[in-house]
């Protein structure tokens, strides 16, 4: 759980919008669909306002999400280097 809230931590403090939010990985499809669908639906599949509403509902993510998220790359050097930092 104290890794869920670390990785939620990392996605939500972030304001800053990657420049490489694109298509969604095959990971990303299958563990974000239910996410995308309830918080984030409004937003185009692969813009960055996707990215940012990922990153506001961070909290709310499942974990299954947030790990697809984080070997999509989708976090930014700064937020790679915290999740590390906390050991995730």
């Amino acid at each position: 759980m104290t890794k869920i809230l670390a990785i939620a931590a990392v996605l939500t403090g972030a304001l800053a919008i990657p420049a490489y939010a694109g298509e969604p990985t095959p990971a990303e499809e299958k563990y974000c669909d239910v996410d995308y669908r309830k918080y984030c639906n409004e937003d185009g599949i692969g813009s960055e306002l996707l990215t940012l509403c990922m990153r506001q509902h961070g909290h709310e993510l499942s974990p299954d999400c947030i790990k697809a998220l984080e070997q999509a790359g989708e976090l930014t050097p700064s937020e790679e280097a915290d999740a590390k930092a906390h050991g995730l």
